[in-house]
């Protein structure tokens, strides 16, 4: 037998474990890119302080991504992203770190919401609802024997 993570089973007012998320310079410009966000206040600093900015910043798909990555590391590789919905407050900068936490809110069949928070050290980075469909796991074929 492999050791197959098992999809956890939501239920209503569980807190997932903090996920703590160093912010690098290279996290920045690499989210930027794959998200093909060309802009740059997210891989040039001199550009970015022009514009009135301390340092280049994280964008919002990579965030979302993060988030995203949050709940599918918690729930299992068998989680579904259904809808992520979020909005963005303190940037993150380089040096930084962010904390990820979450709640389930609601829990219909399958289907769970997940109240998503993330901070950093000037305050509320992002909030977020995101809802995740987590099938049961399938049966252990070789225990009813």
């Amino acid at each position: 037998m492999g050791s197959e993570k098992r999809t956890e089973r939501p239920e209503v007012g569980a807190e997932l474990p903090p996920l703590e998320i160093p912010v690098t310079r290279t996290l920045i410009v690499a989210g930027a890119i794959a998200s093909r966000d060309y802009q740059d206040v997210h891989h040039d600093a001199e550009l970015a302080r022009q514009k009135g900015s301390p340092d280049v910043f994280m964008n919002i798909l990579t965030t979302n991504g993060l988030v995203g990555r949050y709940i599918t590391d918690h729930f299992g590789p068998a989680a579904v992203l259904r809808k992520v919905a979020i909005r963005l407050g303190a940037p993150n900068y380089p040096g930084d770190t962010m904390v990820l936490t979450g709640r389930v809110e609601a829990v219909d069949g399958d289907t769970a919401t997940v109240r998503v928070l993330g901070d950093n050290a000037m305050g509320r980075h992002v909030t977020g609802t995101v809802t995740v469909r987590v099938p049961a796991p399938p049966q252990d074929r070789g225990a009813a024997s």
